[in-house]
């Protein structure tokens, strides 16, 4: 049992190792070689080694990281990356890119099962609790972390949801005292937190950069698609379009959402009774049972003997 545990062992770490060396092999002479062809085009440059003195234990592990999984992308679609990049994006993840996300991803599916393994082998375990062990570690390793990142990016976007009609009475107010739509923003940025305020300020440094404003919250609409977002955003593109005063838009948009809230306000009451059903039947019901019928129960069973 003892030599199953360690044998298992040293094949995970061994294929973990392997797995890091061809990453690491094949992804650090690339750009060296694409950096020497580019005095080919009339641009003198040397290709820098990394330098790993004075770098902090997490930008070591990053850079290990992002090197596996540029090695990893060449096995993942293109349709995937984007999605994963959305998914991270939607999260609040804004300086975690894919490519590091699938490393770090490698990394625990490699160390999790590892590390699984070895407790279960110190207390003596059974093979098969060894190998089931091991399965899940790998499972739980690389399904986990997207798991985690939609579970944030789903509570971010419902904050963004619920938050949007305040957004929009703060752009109304402003407005009317006769500032223009992108100083309004500004302002709002400057008193709205959270994620929303994030994704304002995020939608004013693309409006900086050049950025139209129709642009930059079609941009937003891609990073934050909840129903709100995606309404404010068309109306806004309309109104650009036709011509149709913004503070009778957002006016219209305000009173539009606060109904749409209190439409799901009411339908998550109506959820209630079934919900509560659940526990009612199976932790409730079986209590009061013992406490109503106990003591009737014992009496009939003493005046039996």
């Amino acid at each position: 049992m003892e030599l199953f545990a360690i044998l298992t062992v040293v094949l995970l770490v061994a294929l973990a190792v392997y797995g890091a060396v061809v990453a690491l092999g094949g992804s650090s002479e690339a750009p060296h070689e694409r950096l020497s062809h580019i005095g080919a085009y009339g641009y003198a440059t040397q290709a820098v080694e990394p330098d790993l003195g004075g770098r902090t234990a997490r930008e070591v592990v990053d850079g290990y990281a992002l090197r596996l999984g540029n090695a990893a992308a060449k096995r993942v679609s293109g349709i995937q990356q984007r999605e994963i990049q959305r998914e991270l994006v939607s999260a609040g993840l804004f300086d975690f890119g894919v490519r590091k996300f699938l490393g770090y991803r490698l990394m625990l599916t490699a160390a999790l099962p590892v590390g699984i393994v070895w407790l279960l082998s110190n207390s003596g375990t059974s093979t098969m609790i060894l190998l089931g062990g091991g399965v899940m570690g790998v499972v739980v390793g690389w399904k986990g972390p997207m798991m985690i990142v939609q579970r944030r990016a789903k509570g971010r976007l419902k904050q963004i949801e619920e938050s949007i009609p305040e957004l929009i009475d703060l752009l109304v107010v402003t407005l009317e005292a006769g500032a223009s739509f992108s100083a309004a923003l500004r302002i709002a940025a400057e008193r709205i937190s959270g994620p929303l305020g994030q994704e304002v300020r995020l939608t004013i440094q693309e409006q900086a950069l050049g950025l139209t404003n129709i642009v930059s919250l079609e941009n937003w609409l891609k990073r934050c698609d909840t129903p709100s977002v995606r309404s404010f955003v068309r109306s806004m593109v309309q109104g650009d379009r036709l011509g149709v005063p913004i503070t009778h838009i957002l006016r219209n948009q305000a009173v539009e959402m606060r109904a749409r809230r209190k439409s799901v306000i009411e339908e998550r009451a109506q959820k209630a009774p079934i919900k509560i059903l659940f526990p009612l039947v199976i932790l409730i019901f079986p209590a009061l049972f013992v406490i109503i019928l106990g003591p009737a129960a014992l009496q009939i069973a003493n005046t039996g003997l």
